[in-house]
């Protein structure tokens, strides 16, 4: 055997850090023994705090699983559940997942547990979803851009003519008028924006540059009351896309965060994270080839969280939980991210929402559209 075999051997942790699925070990006591990155993250807690764990801290109090460990050991065979709910306070509300649980062989009733996220298949579904969706307001903003903006413009106009003639009372109606028609110019210009079919000026561009043109940005604005800290990946690579595409999709995401957080939210922090994570596939059509979206950026905030009844349809046109809002920000931001070939997607509890955003790696984007 050669010596680079050898070394391979004797590192398992990173055979156990490349795999996409969170993955522990847990001996005979329950105790928690080993787990790897993907582990880390869906669990919240860091790899030495999940050492000094027990199972049963996190895991729902009568769990399924529990059972299906307690079959392993006693059958000596890997067995396996489906859709089971392992909500806790610390996981949030989170959707069903399978379990697949195998004996080791050492120590004694020691097992390996590994956990498949369910709704990974559906969030892609959803995406294509986004993505048509926006191609519909695409061809509706091109339209309300001829057919309404021009009328608009008339009745602005005559509305600022009687404005010069009429009474002061009389003159807050006309001052209606013209802004309302301001407003509604507004909507569809952003609408319009979805129609845009100028070329984007694509370029290599340092995601970490980015984030933090965005951050400053919202510090000097809109996020003054927010604490904002980053955890970021420095070995990330390069990726290939439009520089003020990418500063609006992430100026769209951080200035959702602060909203939500509010500006009486005394301890609001948003989190921008960056990583590599192997393993999420994205096929764009029945023909298409799959193509691997492994570079994650996250925007997190500690906010009261998104409805439930909104959450599944959040990336959709005109649905908003903001009184003034549009429903056009998020809509916007699925387009954008699916014009540089990523995805984006939403994980919501209170006090923990995660806006992430998949993209591919310049490379498989070019093997993608070629």
């Amino acid at each position: 055997m050669t010596a680079a075999f050898h070394r391979a051997r004797s590192d398992p942790a990173k055979v156990l850090n490349a795999l996409a699925q969170p993955l522990i070990t847990v001996d005979g006591q329950g105790l928690v023994t080993e787990a790897n990155t993907a582990a880390e993250t869906f669990f919240d807690m860091g790899h030495g705090a999940l050492l000094r764990s027990r199972l049963s801290d996190l895991l729902p109090f009568g769990s399924t699983v529990f059972g299906l460990v307690s079959d392993a050991r006693k059958n000596h065979a890997t067995v396996a559940g489906y859709k089971i709910d392992i909500s806790t306070p610390r996981t949030g509300n989170r959707g069903p997942v399978d379990v697949f649980i195998a004996p080791l062989p050492q120590p004694v009733d020691s097992v390996a547990i590994m956990l498949q996220e369910r709704a990974i298949a559906e969030k892609i579904d959803r995406q294509l979803t986004h993505r048509s969706a926006a191609r519909s307001v695409t061809a509706l903003g091109a339209m309300l851009a001829h057919e309404i903006k021009n009328p608009l413009s008339g009745i602005r106009g005559a509305a600022q003519l009687l404005e010069a003639s009429v009474g002061d009372e009389d003159r807050a109606l006309t001052r209606l008028i013209c802004d309302e028609t301001d407003r509604i110019v507004k909507l569809v210009d952003r609408m319009q924006s979805f129609a845009d079919s100028t070329p984007a000026q694509w370029e290599s561009l340092n995601i970490h540059a980015v984030l933090d043109h965005v951050k400053r940005l919202a510090q000097a604005g809109f996020a003054r009351h927010v604490r904002f800290s980053e955890i970021y990946d420095p070995s990330l690579p390069h990726i290939q896309g439009s520089r003020d595409q990418l500063i609006q999709v992430f100026l769209n995401l951080i200035k959702n965060a602060s909203e939500a957080i509010g500006h009486d939210g005394i301890d609001g922090e948003i989190t921008l994270t960056t990583a590599y994570r192997p393993g999420v596939r994205l096929r764009a059509g029945e023909n298409a080839e799959s193509v691997s979206l492994p570079l994650e950026i996250c925007v997190r905030d500690n906010g009261p969280g998104i409805p439930p009844e909104i959450a599944a349809n959040l990336f959709d046109p005109f649905v908003t939980t903001k009184a003034q809002g549009s429903g056009l920000g998020l809509a916007l931001v699925a387009k954008l991210v699916g014009d540089h070939g990523g995805i984006v997607e939403c994980e919501s509890h209170p006090r923990r929402t995660i806006f992430r955003v998949l993209m591919p790696l310049p490379s498989m984007r070019a093997r993608a559209s070629a």
